[in-house]
């Protein structure tokens, strides 16, 4: 079944989300950025609620019919008291990235904005389709400065069939190991992905569309290998005996977000490692968008015992103690290596 109308709904949601976002990130002002409740207290951002918001209400027009979105955000923190600056802010952005792209004629209210963000409450599951929405991934990196990504998919019956990955700062030619942030770089790129279809790499304006693959590299001290920028996400000591074990020379990239993912895709490193500490829960929204940017890439991505993941279940995913993403022809090196790090982790320390 092809997904062309969908996609590029998606594509068209992201790339708006994402102008937002990168006008937003421009001129951070301090009262942009609120602290999520909840144990992570990581930062939400009016681009962040913004993002949501306009995702929500593409796809609504697009498809008006049975609409399910799951997603981050929720309006709770807005509606309370002190909300309603930020939420006008929401709304002007909102309203002027609907007029720059001329497609709908509307202006939103303050309540149609949360009505749109509230309309993420979706749980998912294996019935159906459903929108999966982080509408900002990688919020720290954002507030820094560095990298995130506006990551949208389809699930249907379970299945992801569709991704986009709209990154802002991530440069269109490959980055650099030993400045993964030139200056001199165009930043700008959007990942999209339909089951069977392959993926492909624009920058954010649309033009010059190029197929991508995942490196081709077999032999391990060759590869570079990317994990996650914040410690809470990935245990970092772990993905450096995997990577002692398995013989990679080069030192790691940590980078915010599932622009890992889109890196990966193109090329510019060759594994993903991401073991979160005992506790944490991975959503599906962490990864639904990425991990299909990388399998139409050619590449593999599994649990830490080599098990697909499972989108069918709802909000979460339920791991075997991490994520491992490569190509094809290191991936069984890979795993052993996992494996093997595992089993030394969890002896008695003398």
């Amino acid at each position: 079944m092809a997904y062309d109308k969908e996609l590029a709904a998606a594509i068209k949601a992201a790339s708006l989300a994402a102008r937002l976002c990168r006008k937003v990130q421009k001129a951070l002002l301090q009262s942009d950025v609120r602290s999520k409740h909840g144990r992570n207290k990581s930062p939400v951002t009016v681009a962040d609620y913004g993002s949501q918001a306009l995702v929500s209400f593409v796809l609504q027009q697009e498809f008006p019919g049975e609409f399910s979105l799951v997603a981050e955000e929720d309006s709770n923190d807005l509606r309370k008291d002190g909300g309603g600056e930020i939420v006008e802010r929401i709304t002007k952005l909102v309203n002027e990235s609907l007029t720059s792209d001329g497609s709908y004629g509307v202006s939103l209210s303050s309540e149609d904005i949360l009505k749109a963000i509230d309309c993420g409450k979706s749980e998912g599951g294996s019935q159906g389709r459903h929108w999966v929405l982080d509408p900002i991934d990688g919020t720290k990196g954002f507030v820094r400065g560095d990298q995130y990504a506006v990551a949208l998919a389809l699930l249907d019956r379970g299945n992801v069939v569709l991704g986009v990955l709209a990154c802002p700062n991530l440069p269109l030619t490959s980055i650099s190991f030993a400045h993964p942030h030139s200056p001199n770089n165009e930043v700008g790129c959007l990942f999209f992905a339909e089951v069977g279809r392959g993926t492909y790499m624009q920058p954010l304006d649309g033009s010059s569309t190029v197929k991508v693959q995942v490196s081709a590299v077999e032999n391990p001290e060759e590869a570079s290998f990317f994990e996650s920028y914040e410690a809470a996400h990935s245990m970092h000591d772990l993905s450096s005996l995997i990577a002692q074990k398995l013989g990679v020379k080069a030192a790691p990239i940590r980078m915010d977000s599932q622009v890992k993912y889109g890196a990966l895709s193109r090329g510019d490193g060759a594994i993903y490692l991401r073991f979160p500490r005992n506790g944490y829960r991975e959503k599906i929204w962490d990864h639904a968008a990425g991990s299909i940017v990388v399998t139409e890439a050619g590449g593999v991505v599994t649990d830490a015992a080599g098990k697909q993941l499972d989108f069918s279940k709802g909000k979460y995913l339920d791991l075997d103690t991490g994520i491992i993403v490569s190509n094809q022809k290191l991936m069984p090196l890979l795993f052993d290596a996992v494996r093997a790090s595992l089993a030394q982790k969890s002896k008695p320390q003398p």
